[in-house]
């Protein structure tokens, strides 16, 4: 053997400690409920903890296994714990880890048909799948004018949407010599930061955002939004963009999907619809009222990776028209022509997204959705929806705290009746316990507690211990 090759793992090697590697995250979904959920370290303890300098020479595999419990492990907040109840879902499954694993050890670069036709073909299909599953209109199926492409997060669906947007008002124009510089977008106060953020990055300007105020229920306010494009058109703007959110991140409000469409339409405005969490609910068709009006969208997103089961990272982005969003993206050097390609009779990806590359992300979502079936997926997520009903009922009945408003899905907003302070000193307590992990937002000017029920293996026995934690918690409190 050259000694070139003695650094390289073998194939008998990689099988040994693939073995061991699945059996340790085989263990620690067993184990993980007995953990911190918040990682209790404070920051620098993890580096600290690790050399300062790279390994001059190779290290046995075993010793990095050592080091993945004793030093790793330690600074992880645990998403996969069934008593996880921050921020949003992070639900991974069996089959989405082992689809991952096929898609890591083919290495496949699938930023054109060419380069694997099969990266390309299955994400299609599949994205196909998802459409039909969730009564998605059809105009966001591969065989009409639109079409599916599987992007990282909704944050890079909506910086496509925006760049789409401003090549399709600018006329393609966008980066020539006097382009038009005055074009302004709108969503509500309680979008998604990445909003803000696509707005900056396709330099349009993030002060050419209009934030517009929303109503009882969290949704923007269309009143307030044809006021704000009759506004602009009178200043000499152009109004080009607009976001709606089916979930918002703080309270899960939905925005009139209906009637700012047709405000879109009317103005001639790109409307985007973020789906990113509330969005897997369609697959249930009880659900689906949430999506009335999405037919008016020009793009839509939701992420598999919150609520279907599907490690991170896995976007699911349509739009409306393809070759708006082609248009806007492509660019064909030399070294990229192929005679497919040219033949127009295949969909090259990386015409669909910002990087070129692209993993093959298609798989883990193909394992996941034989693995559960549909049947399956809907299961989980009524079930989760009833779990997060039962705790608002809990909420409703007791006489400290009060409930924001009935669960549209699976997210409880509530409170600890009196001033914001205790609702703060309750959350910061039961995070610091350990037990379990809830996460925060305000609406208007008061502090709200928020608990997603999301995550694989959560039970109705975990969401009654969070019950527990809160209520003996906000009984300590009352007696300081």
């Amino acid at each position: 053997m050259a000694d070139e090759e003695r650094y390289h793992m073998t194939p008998e090697e990689f099988r040994r400690y693939g073995h061991a590697l699945v059996d340790w995250v085989a263990e620690y979904w067993e184990r993980v409920e007995t953990f911190p959920v918040q990682s209790p370290l404070k920051p620098g303890d993890v580096r600290k903890s690790l050399p300062e300098h790279p390994p001059e020479q190779p290290e046995p595999f075993e010793r990095v296994l050592e080091d993945l419990d004793r030093k790793i492990l330690p600074g992880v907040t645990h998403w996969q714990s069934p008593r996880f109840f921050g921020y949003f879902p992070a639900n991974v499954s069996g089959p989405s880890v082992l689809g991952e694993l096929v898609s890591a050890g083919l290495g496949v670069q699938g930023m054109l048909w060419s380069t694997s036709p099969a990266c390309t073909e299955l994400e299609t299909l599949i994205l196909d799948w998802f459409q039909e599953a969730m009564g998605l209109p059809e105009s966001f199926r591969s065989t009409s004018s639109g079409g599916g492409v599987i992007q990282d997060s909704a944050s890079s669906a909506a910086l496509c949407a925006v760049v789409a947007a401003r090549e399709r008002a600018t006329g393609g124009r966008s980066n020539r010599e006097g382009a038009p510089g005055n074009l302004t977008a709108y969503a509500s106060t309680e979008a998604h930061s990445s909003v803000v953020k696509a707005l900056g990055v396709a330099g349009v300007g993030r002060e050419r955002l209009r934030l517009l105020p929303v109503d009882d229920s969290q949704a923007l306010r269309v009143d307030a939004l044809e006021d704000a494009v009759s506004r602009d058109r009178a200043r000499g703007f152009t109004p080009f963009f607009l976001a709606a959110t089916v979930g918002t991140t703080s309270t899960h409000a939905v925005d009139p999907l209906e009637t700012m469409g047709g405000v879109a339409q009317r103005e001639g405005l790109w409307f985007h619809v973020d789906g990113a969490m509330a969005g897997s609910a369609a697959l249930c068709p009880e659900f689906r009222p949430l999506l009335a009006g999405l037919e008016r969208a020009d793009s839509y997103c939701f992420n598999p990776h919150k609520w279907l089961f599907t490690n991170f990272d896995c976007d699911a982005f349509y739009v409306r028209d393809r070759s708006a969003l082609v248009s806007a993206l492509s660019i064909l050097p030399e070294y990229l022509r192929n005679r497919a390609s040219l033949s127009g009779e295949v969909i090259d990806y990386r015409d669909w997204q910002i990087p070129l590359g692209r993993r093959f992300r298609a798989l883990k979502l193909w394992f996941v959705l034989r693995s559960y079936g549909l049947t399956g997926l809907r299961a989980h997520l009524r079930r989760h929806v009833a779990l997060a009903r039962l705790f608002a009922g809990w909420v409703r009945e007791s006489a400290e705290f009060e409930l924001l408003k009935d669960p549209p899905l699976n997210l409880v907003c509530f409170r600890l009746r009196g001033e914001d302070r205790l609702s703060e000193a309750l959350l910061e307590r039961v995070n610091a316990e350990g037990r379990v992990f809830l996460t925060h937002t305000r609406v208007g000017d008061r502090y709200w507690l928020r608990l997603s029920v999301g995550q694989t293996h959560t039970e109705e026995r975990h969401v009654r211990e969070a019950w527990e934690v809160l209520t003996a918690g906000a009984r300590a409190l009352a007696r300081r």
